[in-house]
C-alpha cells in the first residue's frame, strides 16, 4: 500500500480579482476552494490514475472536517490524526495575471499528537511505501520526518521524499527510493544558483552520494532531469502550452512517476509520464485529469505503454 503523509495540510482558497491594489478594496470575479498539501495532492492524482493510497497527517477544526469530507467524496482513503485545538490552515491564492500566494502557518502540534501519528504509522508493513511531502507545522522539528523514517526503515518500508532544506537532507541517510527537489530547492540546499539540466544533474549526483537512490529534479518550464540508481541520467520531455496554475504541478509529476513505475518498473517511461502529468497540471486550474495526462504522454510517439 502507498501512504502519503501531509503534516501541514490546507484548504487553498483561490480568488481571481480584476485588479489588486494594496490598501484598497478589490473584488473577485470568481473563487474556488481546493484541497491543499503536497501529500494530499499526490493521493488525489494517484486516485485519478487508478492507484489506491492512504492519506494521513494532522487535521484540526472545521477546516479539517471539510478537507476530509472533500477527500472522501473523491474516494481517497483518509487516516488523519485529529488535533484537539486549532484549525487546518487556509492558504489564499490570488490570481490577477500573476500568482500571489499567502500560505498560513498551521496549528500547533503537541508531542502527544506526534506519538499518535507514530502509532498510526507503525501499522505499515514490509513492501509498503510512505511518501513524505511538504512542510511541517511551525512548532515541529525538521527531524520529525527522519524520526518517522528511522522507525519504519527497520520494517522494510520504502520512502519517497518531496520536501525542502533540512527535511530533505535529514532523510538521505535512510536511502529513500526517490527524492524530488525542484531546482530552487536544490539551489537552496547547496547555497548556489543552479541553472539548467547539466548543473541540476551534477548536484543530484551529490544527493545520491548522500543516500538517495533516485533523484528527480523538476525545473518548471524547462522540464526535469532524473538521476537513476544505476547512475544513468535522463532528461524529461518539455511540453508546450498555456500555463494557468503551477500549484500542484510538482505533486502531479511525483504521483504520475510512482503510478507508472508501480506498473512498469521502467524509470524512463515513468519520467516521461511524470513530465506529462506536471505539464497537464500547469495547463489547468486544478489537478490534472487522467485523460489530459495521457493526451500529452501519447504525443511521445516513440514510447508505448
Amino acid at each position: 500500500m502507498i501512504y502519503t503523509l501531509t503534516l501541514n495540510p490546507a484548504l487553498d482558497y483561490v480568488v481571481h480579482p480584476d485588479t489588486l491594489i494594496p490598501g484598497k478594496i478589490s473584488r473577485s470575479r470568481n473563487e474556488r476552494i481546493f484541497y491543499g498539501g503536497k501529500g494530499i495532492n499526490i493521493s488525489l492524482v494517484l486516485r485519478e490514475l487508478g492507484i489506491e493510497s492512504v492519506a494521513t497527517g494532522f487535521i484540526a477544526g472545521f477546516t479539517g472536517d471539510e478537507l476530509v469530507r472533500m477527500l472522501l467524496e473523491e474516494d481517497v482513503r483518509c487516516e488523519f490524526i485529529r488535533l484537539e485545538s486549532g484549525m487546518t490552515r487556509i492558504n489564499v491564492k490570488i490570481r490577477d495575471g500573476l500568482e500571489t500566494d499567502i500560505n498560513a502557518s498551521g496549528p500547533q502540534v503537541t508531542e502527544k499528537d506526534v506519538q499518535r501519528l507514530y502509532d498510526r504509522l507503525d501499522r505499515l508493513e514490509q513492501g509498503d511505501m510512505l511518501i513524505l511531502a511538504g512542510s511541517v507545522p511551525q512548532n515541529l522539528s525538521a527531524c520529525t520526518c527522519s524520526s518517522i523514517m528511522d522507525r519504519l526503515s527497520r520494517k522494510g518500508v520504502s520512502f519517497v521524499v518531496d520536501a525542502a532544506g533540512e527535511l530533505l537532507t535529514n532523510a538521505l541517510p535512510y536511502k529513500p527510493f526517490l527524492i524530488k527537489p525542484n531546482i530552487e530547492e536544490l539551489s537552496e540546499i547547496f547555497g548556489v544558483d543552479i541553472y539548467g539540466a547539466d548543473e541540476a544533474a551534477a548536484y543530484a549526483l551529490t544527493l545520491q552520494k548522500m543516500g538517495a537512490k533516485n533523484v528527480l529534479v523538476s525545473m518548471g518550464e524547462n522540464g526535469a532531469v532524473l538521476l537513476a540508481e544505476s547512475g544513468e541520467f535522463y532528461n524529461a520531455p518539455v511540453f508546450r502550452g498555456k500555463v494557468i496554475n503551477t500549484v500542484g504541478a510538482g505533486d502531479s509529476m511525483l504521483a504520475a512517476f510512482i503510478a507508472m513505475y508501480s506498473s512498469t518498473y521502467d524509470l524512463r517511461h515513468s519520467l516521461d509520464f511524470s513530465a506529462a502529468a506536471g505539464s497537464a497540471a500547469a495547463f489547468s486550474e486544478a489537478l490534472p485529469k487522467e485523460a489530459d495526462i495521457y493526451a500529452l504522454y501519447e504525443q511521445l510517439s516513440d514510447l508505448s505503454i
